[in-house]
This record gives structure tokens, sequence and C-alpha cells, in this order.
């Protein structure tokens, strides 16, 4: 029998190295999500642009005005998101403490319950209870995980946003290049660029998605051209007007 392929080593040793150097902080959501904002938006401009019957000037200046303007957009977006995520769990945190203070013996009432919801009884459940409530950071800890399903916030606001942003003008300025460099044929040729672009996109979110990579890139490109068609229909009706 073939045995899968793991992630990861399970011996003592890999085990005790892995779990001493913390959980890594990754960046990756933020140019994904900045990537596929960035592709899709974009090129949706450009493609309601061109079925206005719009010039390749137009087509440039509606672009890199939204490339600009979105993706600053995006990203104090994403700024403010993990900003507030933080001040949540330090606000939650304050508050256990503030707890623990005051009724402590309500607290150990609450991590009992916890603990009992999660199968531990008798001695077993006295012991696992007195240990947690004996390090008073571990209790807040496991107060945060447990009661709140708050973590800890290790990503930090000013990168999350440099990535989001950097994707999205990478990403953003793809559907462009053909009618800044005056391609011939630069609507078609934008499209497959954007739709290739859409598709590695789309496969590098299969990272945290049960979706297999290839799948991934076709949803997502399917969903990119889709936003890309309607603005392309809209664009046309409204230069009938």
């Amino acid at each position: 029998m073939i045995q899968p392929k793991l992630e990861h080593g399970h011996s003592r040793e890999q085990i005790r190295a892995r779990l001493a150097g913390g959980p890594r902080t990754s960046y990756l959501r933020d140019l994904v999500f900045g990537g596929i904002d960035g592709a899709v938006t974009t090129f949706a401009i450009a493609a309601g642009a061109v079925g206005a019957d719009l010039s390749a000037r137009i087509v440039l200046i509606l672009g890199v005005a939204n490339l600009l303007a979105d993706g600053f957009s995006m990203a104090a977006a994403n700024y403010s998101s993990t900003r507030t995520e933080m001040e949540e769990y330090d606000h939650v945190r304050a508050m256990e403490e503030r707890h623990i203070e005051v009724t402590p013996e309500g607290e150990r009432e609450e991590v009992r319950q916890i603990l009992s919801a999660k199968g531990f009884d008798g001695d077993g459940l006295d012991h696992a209870v007195g240990v947690i409530t004996a390090d008073r950071e571990r209790w807040i800890d496991t107060m945060m995980a447990d009661e709140h399903g708050l973590q800890p916030v290790a990503r930090s606001p000013l990168r999350s946003a440099g990535a989001t942003f950097a994707a999205f003008v990478a990403c953003g300025s793809i559907p462009l290049l053909p009618f800044v460099l005056g391609l011939p044929a630069s609507t078609a040729t934008s499209t497959v660029m954007t739709a290739v672009t859409f598709f590695g996109i789309g496969s590098l979110r299969s990272r945290w998605s049960p979706l297999p990579w290839w799948r991934a890139g076709i949803n997502t490109t399917a969903i990119g051209l889709a936003a890309a068609a309607v603005a392309y229909v809209v664009g046309n009706l409204l230069a009938r007007l």
C-alpha cells in the first residue's frame, strides 16, 4: 500500500524543532486576494471601456486610475481589518484578565465546563483544570481560544496592506499591458493574459482550499471572466443609449 505524502515529519526531534519555532506568519492570503481583486477589477474596467467602444487611451486612463485608487483602498481596508482583529483580541484579553482577578472561581468553573465538553471527567478533569489555572497566562490563553475562539494576531497590519497593494498592482497591470504596448488585437490578448493570471492565482488559492489546484484555477478563471463579461455587456449597452 502506497503511503500518502505528508507535509512534515513526525519523529520526536522533528516535532520538537517545528513547535519550538512557533507558528509561521503567512501573507499568502493577502497576496492571493489582492491579486484576484486587482486582475478582476482592472480587466472588468478595460472590458467595459472596450464594450463602450472607447479608445485605447481612455482604457489606459480608466485602468491606471482604478489600479492605483482601488489598490490603495483595498490595502487600507486590509490594514484596518487586521488592526481591528488585534484590537478585538487585546480588548477581550483585558476583559478575561479582569474577570480572573475579580472572580477566579467563576473563571475556574468556565475552564471546568470547557474541558468537560471536550470529554475530561473525574480526576483527569480536576488535574487538567488545576494545571491550566496554575499559570495565569496559560489560563487566559485557554479562555481566549476555547471561550471566545480568538487566537493572537501574528500578521503585521502594514505588511498585510503592503502585500495586498503589491499583488493588486502587479496582477492588475497585466490586463493593461497589451494596450500599453499597442499590441495588435489588444482586447483578445488582454483576455488571454488575464485568464492565465486568474488560473495562476486560483492555483495558489488551493494551498488552503480542499479543491485540487487545477479546479481552483478553473474556478477563479471562470469568476474573473464572468465579471469581465458583465462589464463588457454593460459598457456596450450604455454606449447605445
